[in-house]
């Protein structure tokens, strides 16, 4: 588990290398805000989507080899970035294959799921799920290791992904019994795909970890405009929020193992619902709204964690990384519609309320479906 953590945590940080530096790629490329957030999403897009083909693929072949294939294969698009730099093309390009660096979360899920019990799998995967740091970490020290050389966030990190890569090669293992499917690729991801706890683990997954990428991307613009902090406050205090939400996951696991997790994921949201309406009546910051936001954190994280504690109830084994697979690229690109709702509303009513009550709205129908329906379904 320790490796997995480590190997998702480092490969996140990869996924993430553009967007911390989005604003020196707009003024050295002259680009739009909208080809400013093209090149931020391709990596994010194509890494969510790239979890449906390698949580399968990891199904047949293991995490054994998977890993290190998958962080060895990443160093390509991060050095890639240092000649593609001066051209937008060539940025999208990368940002295309950059884009792998984001599926090794369905690499570990399964290698995590299969080698403890029952009893302890929650909180395992929680711990694993706390790899989703990562990007908080690319957001904080890639600016600052880049102002002591533009190219070197790149050459780090490549040398970390390297001695990774060798790393997990070595002490990676495969439970021994692990069942193996022998169907093809496409035959393993329709079943999956037939699945119904798969769309609804996916929903779940998509309020749960969806609502974090949302905050991630739009609370800072969101404190900028609304509270007129400055743009170094706004990104501090979102990374407190994200610093939350990443204590909480393993929390959320957890807490799945003493309690039914359709029932911790209830609680979750049913906590998201409540301060998404005390938000709505836009409250000072301070305290009331930094409240509300860190109390969103604690629910959103916690979700997340339960969730796929579920997934690894309610799944038969030999499917466990086709369905987080597809569960993983919902859940990511679930976090990409919020900001434009958010924006849009803005635009048009000079106010985020609306925005607030709707995800209220939505946190709240996760909740009550988590209660009534989840909690009685059983692993085919």
């Amino acid at each position: 588990m320790a490796v997995a953590t480590v190997g998702f945590t480092l490969t996140f940080w990869a996924w993430d290398l553009v967007a911390p530096l989005g604003s020196d790629f707009k003024d050295r490329l002259g680009l739009s805000s909208f080809e400013q957030s093209l090149l931020v999403a391709v990596p994010v897009i194509v890494g969510s989507l790239g979890r449906v083909p390698v949580g399968a693929l990891t199904d047949r072949y293991g995490a054994r080899l998977m890993f290190p294939l998958v962080s060895a294969l990443t160093i390509v698009p991060v050095l890639l970035i240092i000649p593609a730099k001066h051209s937008f093309g060539a940025m999208l390009a990368v940002g295309f294959l950059l884009g792998l660096g984001g599926t090794t979360f369905a690499i570990g899920i399964p290698l995590v799921n299969s080698w403890f019990p029952p009893a302890r799998r929650g909180f395992a995967l929680g711990v694993f799920g706390m790899g989703m740091g990562g990007v908080a970490l690319s957001g904080y020290f890639t600016p600052r290791i880049a102002e002591h050389g533009e190219n070197l966030p790149y050459v780090i990190v490549a040398i970390a992904l390297a001695a990774y890569a060798v790393l997990a090669a070595l002490l990676i293992t495969d439970r021994p019994d692990r069942p193996v499917p022998t169907s093809s690729l496409g035959t393993r991801l329709g079943q999956a795909g037939q699945l119904r706890v798969t769309w609804e683990l996916s929903a779940l997954y998509a309020i749960g970890f969806g609502g974090i990428v949302a905050f991630g991307v739009y609370l800072p613009t969101y404190l900028k405009t609304w509270y007129d902090l400055s743009p170094t406050d706004a990104g501090t205090k979102a990374a407190g929020f994200a610093l939350v939400t990443v204590v909480f996951r393993p929390v959320g696991g957890w807490l799945s193992d003493r309690i039914h997790p359709a029932t911790v994921t209830t609680v979750a949201l049913a906590v998201v619902a409540l301060f998404a309406v005390v938000q709505a009546f836009d409250p000072a910051l301070n305290p009331v709204g930094t409240i509300c936001f860190l109390l969103m954190a604690a629910g959103l994280g916690t979700a997340s964690g339960s969730v796929f504690a579920l997934v690894s109830q309610v799944t038969p084994q030999p499917q466990v990384g086709s369905v987080t697979g597809i569960v993983g690229a919902v859940g990511g690109l679930g976090g990409f519609l919020p900001p434009l709702v958010m924006g849009a509303i803005y635009s048009a009513k000079d106010s985020y309320s609306i925005g607030f009550m709707l995800l209220s709205d939505l946190a709240l129908a996760g909740c009550v479906y988590a209660y009534g329906r989840m909690r009685n379904a059983k692993a085919d």
